[in-house]
C-alpha cells in the first residue's frame, strides 16, 4: 500500500489532514502510531472536511508519525491479530490481572469503613482517607516506572515481581496493627506490585488489538468489577467469621492463583526496545496538545471518581441505611460496572472512543449531581445511585487506555500510557482527603462532599470537549473521533 507523503498526512493541521484524506488516489492507511487518522474516505465526494464518517485514530505531530511507515514487522494494523486464542488469552489473563489489582482498590471503601470502626477509630476519617488514597495514587502513578520498564524489557519480569511482592504485601497486611504499618503494607508494598500487574496487564493487550480495542479493553477491565463485587461481600462476611488477618490471608492466596494464571498468559506481541533512559521521553507527549488535554480531563475525573467508592458507605450510614443493605452497595456499584466496561468499549470502536468518553464522563457527573445529592437521605435513591454511577463511571475506566493508546506511537505505548496515568494518579491521591476534610468542615454533612466530585467530573468533560475540538475541529459534532 502506497502512502503519500506521510509528514503531510499526519501533521497538526486539520486542514493539512482533510486534504490528503479526501486526495484523489489515496488510500485508507491507518497505523497504530500517534497522530493517525483512521479515515472512511468517499472518492465520490471530491476535497472536503472530515465528514460525520470520519474515524479520527489520534491527533497530530508525532516525529514517528512524521517519519513514514514504521520499519520491520509488526506495526501495520493488518499485522494486528485482532482475535484469536493467543489474543484472547492475554486478554483472560489481563482479566485476572484487573480482578486482583484494581478490583482490590474498587473495595477501598470496605477498607476506610473497617479501619474507622475498628483498629484506626482514633483517627480522623480524612487520616484515614490517606491509606485507601495512597494505595489507589501509587497502584496508578508507578505506572510511569512500570511503563518504561515494559518498553525496554516486556512483561514477563515485571509480573513475576509485582505478583511476588503483591501477595507478600497482603500478607504484611494481615499482620498490621498500627496506622503506619497499614500504611507501609497496604499502600505502598501491596500497592507498588499492583502496579506493576496492572501495567503489564493493560500495556500488553494494546499489542493484540486494534480495531477492536475498546472491546478487548472493556472485556478485561471487567475482570476489576467481578472483583470489585465479590471482593468487598467476602471480606465483609469473613471478617467477622475469622478475624481480619485470616480474611487478608485467604485474599492473598486467591490472588496467588489467579497472579500464577497471569504470568502463564500475559505476553506482549511485539519485541521489546531496549534503549538508554532520556527524561524528555515522559514529557513529549505534553508537547502534544491533544495528549495534554487528554490527560488534563482524565486527572479531574479521577479527581471525582474515587469518591463515591470511598465514602459512600459511610454516607450511606449516616443517611441511616440499615447495615444489611450498607455492605452491598459497594458490590452493587461494581456489578452494574460490568456492563458499563464492556457495553461503551462495543459503542466507541463503531462510534469513536473520544465521542463514548464524552458521553460516559457526561452520564457520571450528572448522576452524581442530580441523582445522589437530591437522594442522599433515601436509601432506596442511594441503591440507584450506586447502580448507575457504576455503570457510567465503569465506562471510563475502559475507554481510559484505549483513548491514551490511541494518541500514542506503539513503541511508546509503555511510557506513554505510565507517564500519563502518573499525572491521573495525583486526583486519585488527592481526592478522597480533599474530600475527607470537606466532610469534616461541614461537621459530618456530606454534601459539600458531593458537590466537589460532581464539580470535577463535569471539568472533565469540558476539557475532553476541548481535546476533541482539538483533533477534528469544533464544528465537526457528529464526526467519529
Amino acid at each position: 500500500m502506497a502512502v503519500h507523503d506521510p509528514a503531510s498526512a499526519y501533521s497538526t493541521s486539520s486542514t493539512a489532514l482533510d486534504e490528503h484524506v479526501h486526495k484523489p488516489g489515496n488510500e485508507k492507511y491507518d497505523r497504530p502510531v500517534s497522530h493517525i487518522a483512521e479515515t472512511n474516505t468517499d472518492e465520490e465526494k471530491g476535497p472536503s472536511s472530515i465528514d460525520d464518517n470520519t474515524t479520527e485514530d489520534a491527533a497530530a505531530g508525532s516525529e514517528a508519525a512524521a517519519a513514514g511507515p514504521l520499519p520491520g514487522f509488526g506495526w501495520h494494523p493488518s499485522d494486528f491479530p485482532d482475535g484469536g486464542f493467543e489474543a484472547w488469552s492475554v486478554v483472560l489473563g489481563g482479566w485476572c490481572g484487573l480482578f486482583c489489582t484494581f478490583g482490590f482498590i474498587s473495595c477501598v471503601g470496605v477498607f476506610q469503613e473497617y479501619y474507622e470502626s475498628g483498629p484506626l477509630s482514633h483517627y480522623s476519617t480524612s487520616s484515614v482517607s490517606w491509606i485507601t488514597a495512597t494505595e489507589v495514587f501509587a497502584m496508578i502513578f508507578f505506572g510511569i516506572v512500570f511503563g518504561r520498564l515494559f518498553d525496554v524489557y516486556g512483561p514477563r519480569w515485571i509480573l513475576v515481581f509485582g505478583s511476588i511482592f503483591y501477595v507478600f504485601g497482603l500478607m504484611m497486611t494481615s499482620l498490621a496493627t498500627e496506622y503506619y504499618q497499614f500504611f507501609l503494607a497496604q499502600s505502598i508494598c501491596a500497592a507498588i506490585a499492583s502496579a506493576a500487574v496492572f501495567n503489564a496487564c493493560m500495556t500488553s493487550v494494546v499489542s493484540w488489538f486494534f480495531k477492536r480495542r475498546a472491546l478487548a479493553f472493556g472485556i478485561m477491565v471487567s475482570g476489576s468489577s467481578i472483583g470489585g463485587f465479590v471482593m468487598p461481600i467476602m471480606i465483609e462476611k469473613l471478617i467477622p467469621q475469622v478475624g481480619f488477618p485470616w480474611t487478608m490471608r485467604v485474599v492473598a492466596f486467591i490472588y496467588l492463583a489467579l497472579l500464577c494464571v497471569v504470568c502463564v498468559t500475559v505476553k506482549s506481541r511485539l519485541p521489546p526496545q531496549p534503549k538508554p533512559l532520556v527524561v524528555a521521553d515522559y514529557l513529549a507527549g505534553f508537547t502534544e496538545p491533544a495528549f495534554a488535554l487528554t490527560v488534563a480531563a482524565n486527572f479531574l475525573f479521577y479527581w471525582g471518581m474515587f469518591i463515591p467508592y470511598n465514602y459512600i458507605l459511610l454516607q450511606a450510614a449516616s443517611a441511616g441505611m440499615s447495615e444489611n443493605l450498607i455492605d452491598y452497595l459497594i458490590p452493587i456499584l461494581n456489578a452494574v460496572s460490568i456492563f458499563g466496561r464492556i457495553l461503551p468499549g462495543l459503542a466507541a470502536d463503531r462510534f469513536g472512543r473520544f465521542n463514548i468518553m464524552i458521553g460516559v464522563t457526561l452520564l457520571s457527573a450528572v448522576i452524581t449531581l442530580a441523582v445522589w445529592i437530591p437522594a442522599a437521605q433515601s436509601s432506596a435513591g442511594i441503591i440507584v445511585f450506586v447502580a448507575l454511577f457504576g455503570f457510567a463511571s465503569g465506562g471510563f475506566v475502559s475507554l481510559m487506555p484505549a483513548i491514551i493508546a490511541q494518541l500514542s506511537d506503539i513503541r511508546q505505548i509503555g511510557i506513554r500510557t505510565g507517564t500519563a496515568m502518573a499525572i491521573m494518579s495525583l486526583g486519585a491521591l488527592t481526592g478522597s482527603p480533599i474530600a475527607g476534610a470537606i466532610v469534616q468542615a461541614q461537621d459530618g454533612g456530606y454534601l459539600g462532599l458531593q458537590l466537589f466530585a460532581g464539580l470535577a467530573m463535569a471539568s472533565s468533560v469540558v476539557v475532553y470537549l476541548i481535546a476533541r475540538g482539538w483533533l477534528v475541529g469544533y464544528g465537526k459534532v457528529f464526526a467519529r473521533i
